[in-house]
């Protein structure tokens, strides 16, 4: 499929990649065909030197230019007049690609709860295979965040001379255990609904908005939610905040699903770039690329430390943070600042 269509002043496409080729992951399960949704934006210039690689956050799609409209689009730092930009929905999401939902080749069913566990390093495996299908022989730069980083990291040590610079936000080399935690008690949250296990596509769907609301509670700051929640008047009960959880539950539980979110923040929590090869340090001084590594100085779940942990390591790093009140989810709103730290990078080449 190729749905082609002008936005502005440049061209986006939407197209999904069929690979027939098995993808073996590292559970030793394996996906004997998937598909990948994908969306470009711009085109590319003679010599291909112009892409622009975007890999998505946790609930995130291939529309980067929507959910990033602050940095992707007409005139600003990513301008398809001047780049070929591109993002895939990663394996799992129901956005277009492979995921829970989908038939299963080998039974002629869906997957459901059958659906592999995926790794980071595999969902790089699969952005290779999208790669080499495009005829891309080298990547401008590979951006991403959270788990978009996680994937970037994992994608950048495989490819090697072939990507010029990777940029990871608010990222780790290694999931920590606390979040691993935070993404546990999510999917407590999840299990607890009493339609979880069921095969439909609602199932888990008022656990998942339980499980945003805690998550929500990660992305945020306590100063933020004290700036933006308060109360001007006094209270006993029906608080802004309570309501502003409960309303980040029901507006993601209207259009994701427990069980692609539950395969992800499975990936996300097995992210170790050094597992099987001996170790994240080692890991990290084989990754050929220019690497910029930027945190959140009020990031409460990936820790601004983790970010300054992978720019040391590397053989060319460069740490920059972003000062805001927002927390975690700074890096999807922090435009102005991102752009900033994204040219110093560039002018520092």
């Amino acid at each position: 499929m190729n749905l082609i269509s002008e936005f502005a002043d440049f061209t986006m496409t939407h197209e999904i990649f069929h690979s027939e080729s098995p993808l073996n992951l590292e559970s030793g399960e394996s996906l004997s065909q998937f598909d990948l949704a994908y969306t470009t934006y711009g085109q590319l210039n003679r010599d291909k030197s112009n892409v622009i690689w975007v890999i998505h956050a946790l609930t995130g799609d291939s529309k980067a230019a929507e959910w990033w409209s602050g940095l992707i689009g007409e005139d600003k730092f990513f301008d398809p007049s001047n780049h070929f930009i591109i993002c895939a929905n990663l394996l799992g999401s129901n956005y277009g690609s492979t995921n829970p939902f989908s038939v299963n080749p080998e039974t002629g069913e869906p997957y459901f709860y059958d659906f592999p566990h995926i790794s980071p390093r595999d969902l790089a495996a699969s952005l290779e295979r999208l790669r080499i299908h495009l005829g891309l022989e080298k990547i401008h730069t590979l951006i991403g965040g959270s788990l978009g980083g996680q994937v970037v990291l994992e994608w950048a040590y495989t490819l090697g001379k072939k990507l010029d610079n990777a940029v990871i936000l608010a990222s780790t080399a290694k999931t920590s255990p606390w979040v691993i935690g935070f993404n546990e008690t999510q999917r407590m949250a999840i299990e607890s609904d009493c339609t979880w296990g069921e095969k439909h596509e609602d199932a888990g769907k008022t656990g998942l908005s339980t499980a945003r609301a805690i998550a929500m509670l990660s992305y945020r700051h306590p100063d933020d939610l004290a700036r933006k929640q308060a109360e001007n008047e006094e209270k006993l009960d029906n608080f802004r905040a309570s309501s502003y959880l409960r309303y980040q539950g029901q507006k993601l539980s209207k259009r994701f699903n427990a069980l692609s979110y539950w395969v992800l923040s499975k990936t996300m929590d097995c992210h170790d770039l050094g597992r099987g090869r001996n170790g994240v340090d080692k890991a990290l001084a084989q990754i050929e690329a220019r690497v910029l590594t930027i945190g959140v100085n009020s990031d409460l779940l990936f820790l601004p430390s983790e970010s300054q942990e992978i720019s040391r390591k590397v053989k060319r790093g460069t740490y920059k943070e972003i000062n805001s009140t927002a927390g975690h989810d700074a890096f999807l709103i922090e435009f102005e600042q991102l752009a900033y730290i994204l040219q110093s990078f560039y002018l520092e080449h």
